[in-house]
This record gives C-alpha cells, sequence and structure tokens, in this order.
C-alpha cells in the first residue's frame, strides 16, 4: 500500500485529496477529502483501507507532515506493518501514486468547476468507482484495478 494527496481546485477555493492505493494492482483502496491539510483524514482513509482489506506487510510513505504524524505512524506501528519511508523530494520513489493523481485530475477534475466539497465528493466517487471498476490499465494487461486486485495470483502478461 501507499498514499498520495493532491489538491483538487474548485470553483471557488480548492479541497485536499488522498488515497490510499495498493501499488501492484493500482486499485484506489480508500480516499478522503478535506478542506485542510491536518493528518485526521489521511488517518481516516487508512484506518478504512486497513478495515475493508487487512492490513498490508509494507506501507509505502514519504516525509510529509501527514504521513509522518503521530497518529498515523502509530496506527502502523501498533499494526507491526514495516514503514518504507521515500527520501526528500523523491518522486521516483512514489511515481504510480503521483501518476493516479494526475489521472484523476486530467479526467475529472480539470473536466469540472465543482460548486462546493459535497459535488466534488461526489464526482470524484464516482470516477473512483469507474477508475477501479471499468477503467482497463496497459500495465496490468488490459485488467482494471479491480480485476489485478482480486486475481493476485494469477499473473499479468508481460508485453513481449
Amino acid at each position: 500500500m501507499a498514499r498520495d494527496i493532491t489538491c483538487v481546485p474548485m470553483a471557488r477555493g480548492f479541497v485536499y485529496l488522498v488515497a490510499i492505493v495498493d501499488l501492484f494492482s493500482r486499485r484506489v483502496l480508500a480516499w478522503r477529502l478535506s478542506i485542510t491539510l491536518s493528518a485526521d483524514f489521511c488517518v481516516e482513509a487508512l484506518e478504512e483501507a486497513f478495515a475493508r482489506h487487512g492490513k498490508p506487510e509494507i506501507f509505502d510513505t514519504d516525509q510529509g507532515s501527514r504521513f509522518t504524524s503521530t497518529d498515523f505512524i502509530k496506527m502502523l506501528k501498533d499494526a507491526e506493518i514495516a514503514i518504507s519511508m521515500d527520501g526528500k523530494s523523491a518522486w521516483r520513489d512514489n511515481v504510480f501514486v503521483e501518476r493516479l493523481g494526475r489521472t484523476i485530475k486530467y479526467e475529472e477534475v480539470y473536466l469540472h468547476a465543482y460548486a462546493g466539497v459535497a459535488e466534488a465528493r461526489a464526482s470524484i466517487g464516482r470516477y473512483l468507482g469507474f477508475y477501479n471498476g471499468r477503467r482497463p490499465h496497459s500495465p496490468l494487461g488490459g485488467q482494471t484495478p479491480d480485476q489485478a486486485y482480486t486475481n493476485l495470483a494469477t499473473p499479468i502478461p508481460t508485453a513481449a
């Protein structure tokens, strides 16, 4: 599992989106929107991911203050999850999750000027349902993230 925060512009102002992602399948396991950059919404997304999908052996995070907060780190340590921490400004360590943020912005967010947080939450929720369940990914052999996550034992075809 890994995480990322991206800024979502609206008609007036912006909100922050955090996503917890399974790196192998690229499936969004949990997400939250917030009007502030406090650690609370990141912890809530992590709690949901654990409750719905179990606890991973390793969690990849960066050195951002939300992901190094006492509550966030305590949750990982209490669950005995190894923490993989990216280097400072090491974008390559987080490229798959960064790509998700870019995809959400270009395929959903930039096409709308959300009037408020409720509209942004509903629209992004619909998009993430599409992303996980109906949007095929070429690196996954044309599978959707849901299919790849469900078929973890099935090898993904490689390009010849």
